[in-house]
């Protein structure tokens, strides 16, 4: 027989990574209420555990603070990856995302050398 490992949704941690990902991206809470058509005060509750939202409003959410639902419901961004490798590549993204296209070629480049460098040792 299976065992019933029932997961229940954690609304503070909801809330935690709803504001980390906010913070990161320099939004307050009133901005991010205006571009997903919500209160402040909404966003507030939500960053405090003290309610949960809508499927539409995680939706917006996901989509404005460019990540996956998956990762404000359970805090996973991939499944391979641990917490901490997923907040560094949260960074990285968060920080390509406002590069032109001439530092995005410089990036670019320097990964490729970074790459190299590491298959020689």
């Amino acid at each position: 027989m299976a065992e019933n490992r029932e997961k229940v949704l954690n609304q503070k941690e909801i809330g935690r990574r709803v504001r980390l990902r906010r913070d990161y991206y320099g939004l307050s809470r009133e901005q991010l209420a205006e571009k997903i058509e919500v209160s402040s005060q909404f966003i507030t509750d939500i960053e405090y555990g003290h309610r949960g939202m809508s499927l539409e409003t995680l939706y917006k959410m996901s989509q404005v603070l460019q990540t996956s639902a998956d990762y404000f419901l359970a805090g996973k961004i991939q499944e391979e990856e641990d917490e901490e490798t997923a907040l560094f590549r949260e960074e990285i993204n968060a920080a390509l995302s406002k590069c032109s296209k001439e530092q995005l070629k410089g990036v670019s480049q320097m990964i490729r050398i970074y790459e190299d460098g590491s298959r020689m040792k």
